[in-house]
C-alpha cells in the first residue's frame, strides 16, 4: 500500500471509503505510525476506511500534543479536500488510540469542539510520570516533573467534559500497565449502555505485532514449525484484535479476509 505524508500526518485513502479513522499511537512509538501499525492500519484500510495516522513526540504537555495533533488532523483533512485525494462529503470519522493515543482522544473530545462517530481506545494508559518515563525517579524530589494534566487532573476532565458517547475499549489480558477497567467506570456512569469492554488475548505490545511471513524451505525443519507456530500465536491476537475493531464499527458489514 502506499501511504502518503499530507500535512503532517500519514494517510491511507481507498478507492471509496465508508468512514475515517484519526490514529494516535503510544508514548513512544508514536513517531511513525505508519510503519509501528502498519498492518493494524492498513488492515482498516482494506476495509473501507480512510486512515490519517498523525505522528507526535511525547512531551509532560499532553494537553498541547492534543491540541497539535488535533489541528494537524484538520489541516490534513482540509489538503485532502482541496486536493481532491478525498472527495468532501460526509464521513463518520473514529478516533482509534493506543496507551498514551487513548488519553489524547480523550482530552480531545473533552476540550476542543470536535464531531465523532465514536472512539476506540486500545490498552489505555495514564500513569504518571514517575513511572511512564525511565529514569525520572533520579531527579525527584529535586523536580517536581508531572504531565500536564497529570494523572486525577485528566481523571477530572474527562468525567466533566467528555462528550463522545460511543466507545470501544480494549483491553488485553497480559498487559499489566493497562488502566482500561478504571476508564470503563467512568465511561459507564457518563453513558450506560454507549460504551462496550473487551478483554482480548494479547499483551500491551500486540496492536504494534506484524503479520510476518516465514519462507519455508524445500524441506520442512523444526524450525520451520517453530516459525510457523510464532506467526500463528501473533497473527491470532492480532487477527482477533481486527476483527473486533471491524466488528464494532460496523456489526452487520460482512467480513472482508
Amino acid at each position: 500500500m502506499d501511504w502518503q505524508e499530507v500535512a503532517g500526518s500519514w494517510v491511507l485513502i481507498p478507492p471509496r471509503p465508508t468512514g475515517m479513522v484519526h490514529f494516535l499511537g503510544g508514548a513512544f512509538v508514536a513517531a511513525a505510525p505508519q510503519l509501528t501499525y502498519r498492518w493494524l492500519l492498513e488492515e482498516l484500510n482494506r476495509q473501507g476506511y480512510a486512515v490519517v495516522a498523525t505522528p507526535f513526540v511525547n512531551t509532560l504537555d499532553h494537553t498541547e500534543i492534543a491540541r497539535s495533533v488535533l489541528w494537524n488532523f484538520e489541516q490534513t483533512l482540509n489538503r485532502l479536500h482541496s486536493t481532491g485525494m478525498l472527495r468532501k462529503r460526509y464521513l463518520p470519522i473514529y478516533g482509534v488510540g493506543h496507551s498514551m493515543g487513548c488519553k489524547l482522544h480523550l482530552l480531545i473530545g473533552s476540550l476542543f469542539e470536535v464531531e465523532r462517530a465514536g472512539n476506540i481506545l486500545i490498552s489505555f494508559n495514564n500513569y504518571p510520570a514517575s513511572r511512564a518515563i525511565p529514569l525520572v525517579e533520579q531527579f525527584r524530589p529535586a523536580f517536581a516533573i508531572e504531565f500536564t494534566p497529570s494523572p486525577l487532573e485528566t481523571n477530572d476532565i474527562i468525567a466533566q467534559g467528555y462528550r463522545i458517547r460511543r466507545n470501544l475499549l480494549i483491553k488485553f489480558n497480559n498487559d499489566d500497565i493497562d488502566q482500561t477497567l478504571l476508564l470503563n467506570q467512568v465511561l459507564q456512569r457518563m453513558f450506560p449502555d454507549m460504551v462496550t469492554l473487551q478483554t482480548l488475548n494479547g499483551n500491551h505490545l500486540t496492536p504494534l505485532g506484524q503479520d510476518l511471513s516465514w519462507p519455508v524451505g524445500q524441506v520442512f525443519t523444526p524450525m520451520d514449525a517453530l516459525g510457523q507456530w510464532m506467526r500463528q500465536e501473533v497473527y491470532r491476537d492480532l487477527n482477533q484484535l481486527k476483527q473486533q475493531i471491524f466488528h464494532w464499527l460496523d456489526p452487520l458489514a460482512p467480513r472482508k479476509k
